[in-house]
C-alpha cells in the first residue's frame, strides 16, 4: 500500500470517528464501597423516587438508575446516615465512605465525581460554618454573624465551582440570593418558639417512667431526684442532633463530678430503618451510642414523639435541650445547645 493511500485511508478513519455521534446512557451506574456498613443495603430516595441497592459483604454495590426527568438531587442513605447526591442520567459514579465517619470519608471518582465531591466538601464546611449559639444571639449580633456567613458562602462557591455542574452552582447561587431572608426568618421563628414555653419554666417538670436504657435498665425522672439535669432530645437520624455530639461529649467531660446529670433521651420511631422498624432503630441506636462513645444517661422514649414527656414539653422539632434543677423544677424549657457559647453560663447558675 503506497504511503498517498495510507494517508488517505486514515484521513477517512479519523473523519468517519469523529463524525460518529456519542451515544449518550439513559441511565446513571452508581457503584462503589463502604466500610463499616450498617446494614446490608443502601437507599436512594428523592422527590417520588426510591431504590435499594444491595451490598455485598465486603461493602461493595453496584447497580444502574434512571433519573426522572426533572430532577437532580437525591439523597443515599446507609442506615440512618446520609448523603446528598446530584445525579444525571449518563453520569458513571464511584461512591468511597466509611460509616463511622461518615461526612469526612465520604468522596466520589468516575463521571460526575466533581459535582458530588463539591456536594460533600460543602457539608462539612457548612458543620464548623453554623454554630450552635447562632441562635441565640440578641438581633444585632445575629444579624453581624448572617452577614459574615453569607460572605464566607459567596467565596466558598467562587472558590469551588470550577468542574461542578452549571446547574447545581446556578441554583446555590439562586439559594444564597435568599439566605438572609431565610436564616432572619428562622431566628424569629426560633425567638417565637421559646416564647411558647415560657409557660413550662418555674413548674415541676412532666414526668416520665420506665425508659429502658442502653444498658436495659428501666429509668424513670424520680431516680435523678436531687440531681440537676441537662437534657437532650435527639434521634439517630438527626443530623443537627448528631452535630451536637462532640460538644455534649466535652460539656460532659468538663462538668464530670459536679452535681449534673446528662440525659439523652431518643425519640426514634424506625425513620431511616428497613421498613421503618422500631426494633432496628433501637439496635441502632445502641450501635450508634457505642461507635461514637457516648456518655450521660442514654434513653429510648417508650412511644417516640407520642410519649406523653415528649407532647408534654411540646417536643415537634430536635434536637431539643431542657434544664430541670435537682427539685425538678423546669428552669429552661428550650435550653442553649451544648456547643453555645451560653450554655455553661446556665448550667453553672445550677451549682
Amino acid at each position: 500500500m503506497n504511503t498517498t493511500f495510507k494517508l488517505l485511508a486514515l484521513l477517512f478513519v479519523i473523519s468517519f470517528t469523529s463524525c460518529k455521534k456519542e451515544e449518550v446512557k439513559d441511565y446513571v451506574t452508581l457503584q462503589g464501597k463502604i466500610k463499616n456498613h450498617s446494614g446490608n443495603e443502601i437507599v436512594i430516595k428523592g422527590r417520588n423516587y426510591l431504590k435499594k441497592i444491595k451490598l455485598n459483604e465486603d461493602g461493595t454495590f453496584k447497580d444502574t438508575l434512571k433519573v426522572p426527568s426533572g430532577q437532580t438531587m437525591f439523597q443515599l442513605f446507609d442506615g440512618n446516615e446520609y448523603a446528598t447526591l446530584f445525579l444525571k442520567n449518563g453520569y458513571d459514579v464511584k461512591v468511597n465512605l466509611d460509616d463511622k465517619e461518615f461526612d469526612e470519608s465520604l468522596t466520589f471518582e468516575g463521571k460526575g465525581a466533581e459535582t458530588n465531591n463539591y456536594l460533600a466538601k460543602k457539608t462539612l464546611f457548612q458543620e464548623k460554618l453554623f454554630t450552635g449559639d447562632l441562635f441565640d444571639k440578641d438581633e444585632k449580633e445575629f444579624d453581624q454573624e448572617v452577614d459574615k456567613i453569607e460572605t464566607k458562602l459567596k467565596d466558598f462557591i467562587a472558590q469551588n465551582e470550577k468542574g461542578v455542574d452549571s446547574l447545581l452552582i446556578a441554583n446555590e447561587k439562586k439559594g444564597l440570593a435568599g439566605f438572609k431572608q431565610g436564616i432572619k426568618g428562622a431566628y424569629k421563628q426560633r425567638q417565637a418558639r421559646k416564647a411558647q414555653f415560657a409557660d413550662l419554666v418555674g413548674k415541676p417538670a412532666p414526668k416520665f417512667v420506665n425508659y429502658e436504657s442502653v444498658s436495659g435498665k428501666k429509668i424513670s425522672l424520680k431516680d435523678l431526684k436531687g440531681k440537676n439535669i441537662y437534657m437532650d432530645i435527639w434521634a439517630t437520624w438527626c443530623g443537627p442532633c448528631k452535630a451536637e455530639i462532640p460538644a455534649l461529649k466535652e460539656l460532659e467531660k468538663e462538668y464530670e463530678g459536679k452535681n449534673i446529670a446528662f440525659v439523652s433521651i431518643s425519640v426514634d420511631e424506625g425513620r431511616g430503618y428497613p421498613n421503618n422498624s422500631k426494633e432496628a432503630a433501637k439496635k441502632g441506636w445502641k450501635q450508634m451510642i457505642a461507635d461514637k462513645k457516648m456518655g450521660g444517661i442514654q434513653l429510648f422514649a417508650d412511644n417516640a414523639w407520642n410519649s406523653d414527656f415528649i407532647k408534654a414539653f411540646r417536643v415537634r422539632s430536635i434536637p431539643r435541650f431542657i434544664i430541670i434543677d435537682k427539685n425538678g423544677v423546669v428552669v429552661d424549657a428550650d435550653a442553649p445547645r451544648p456547643s453555645s457559647s451560653k450554655i455553661k453560663e446556665e448550667l453553672n447558675k445550677l451549682l
